[in-house]
């Protein structure tokens, strides 16, 4: 006889498991416990076989009978519901594994040697940020165009520019990597492609050659912090960029050689880089020494000596003298650039002393000290430029680059 929703509801525990049977090999085992068990016993390749269907209330008996019709169509198509359910575990085991975070942590450990550790940190940093929450968990296999879009377009919300479409170059490259290693055969993030608002590219503010010596004179006025004033003097006269300097140790600096050795892990090309080291530059550590020489780094924070100067602290110092919008921290390479190559000196050594990513193979296995003497030359004609600019700016342009 057909088991009814009351027969289930009364079936009390007894001293024994007993069971209840419904039709087509459905029954409800009730445990001594109380717990109630559904089975579907059925024969398979000539044995008798048991596959669990669920535990009632959870699963109701409408429920049951569904889940007793599924297997059975199995059973007539000569497939195995248990051999079926054991695979479809695997599959799921299987997929976990390959959930896009999991992915894209195998992706950052195979790409973070080509990187700096700088850059490796913000790229893993931002994915756990704007694409786990939403993303992590789920199958590389099982993920939309939409569903990227989404996620990316939540970013775009949040008024930020750039972030967005490196977010989406950043989950197209894991999808590639994920085809690459046989876990996907699609990469749905390069569908996306037009699918972003774009923005004008908006590059940062530079001074002029004319606006220098007013520059050079406010900041040798500056009121603030003196180690600020004198941090951005320095990334005037060597034009590095903002971290470069702020991550500055004392050991870094060869004087005897008048040389700053930046290592790679502070470098956007994650490779040691060399700065020769002017006179005017030299003056300027001497004055700093007092400050912070008896400390590790040359640019501590005020009240925390172990941490790195503020990004923030440079920026504000120009808002300060007045440069809001007119000029930024990293805009002085721009001005040191444009300087150099209009006074002669020759582009490689300019290219080299700027630390610029070179996307040629070949250009970029040259040794970091290509052109080493001819960059100490070109460091300290800079210098005694911005002197001369100090004092009234009269230098014209000739032609003082090694040819």
């Amino acid at each position: 006889m057909a088991l009814t929703d009351t027969r289930i509801r009364n079936a009390k525990p007894r001293d024994r498991a007993y069971k209840l049977y419904d039709e087509r090999g459905l029954f409800l085992l009730v445990q001594k416990t109380g717990g109630k068990w559904w089975r579907l016993k059925y024969r398979f390749a000539g044995k008798e076989k048991t596959i669990s269907l669920g535990v009632y209330p959870d699963v109701g008996l409408q429920e049951a009978r569904r889940r007793r019709d599924e297997a059975r169509r199995l059973i007539s198509a000569d497939t195995d519901p248990a051999a079926e359910r054991r695979q479809e575990k695997r599959r799921q085991k299987a997929l976990a594994a390959n959930s896009f975070e999991a992915v894209a942590r195998e992706w950052h450990r195979h790409q973070k040697g080509r990187w700096s550790k700088g850059h490796a940190a913000g790229v893993i940093a931002s994915l756990e940020k704007d694409i786990f929450p939403a993303l992590g968990r789920r199958p590389v296999v099982e993920i939309a165009p939409w569903e990227i879009l989404e996620v990316i377009r939540a970013v775009e919300r949040r008024g930020v520019v750039e972030l967005p479409s490196k977010l989406l170059q950043r989950c197209s490259a894991v999808f590639r990597y994920a085809i690459q290693t046989g876990i996907a055969d699609t990469n749905p993030a390069a569908e996306l492609r037009g699918a972003l608002n774009t923005h004008e590219v908006k590059h940062r503010a530079a001074l002029k050659r004319d606006e220098l010596p007013e520059f050079l004179e406010k900041l040798d006025a500056y009121d603030g912090h003196v180690l600020t004033r004198l941090g951005l003097l320095m990334i005037v006269h060597t034009f590095v960029r903002s971290l470069e300097l702020r991550g500055a140790r004392w050991d870094e600096f060869d004087l005897e050689a008048r040389l700053w050795r930046i290592p790679g892990e502070r470098m956007k090309t994650g490779k040691e880089h060399l700065v020769p080291l002017s006179d005017q530059v030299l003056e300027i550590l001497e004055q700093i020494r007092p400050i912070s020489g008896n400390g590790e780094l040359v640019f501590p924070m005020q009240h925390k000596p172990r941490k790195i100067m503020s990004e923030n602290t440079l920026l504000f110092a120009l808002y300060r003298l007045g440069y809001h919008g007119r000029a930024t921290v990293h805009g002085f390479r721009a001005t040191a650039s444009t300087i150099l190559n209009e006074s002669g000196f020759a582009p490689d050594p300019i290219e080299r002393q700027l630390a610029h990513v070179e996307k040629n193979k070949v250009r970029a296995a040259y040794h970091r000290s290509e052109y080493l003497e001819e960059r100490r030359r070109m460091m300290q004609w800079w210098s005694d430029f911005l002197d001369t600019q100090r004092e009234g700016g009269n230098v014209v342009a000739g032609k003082f680059g090694v040819q």
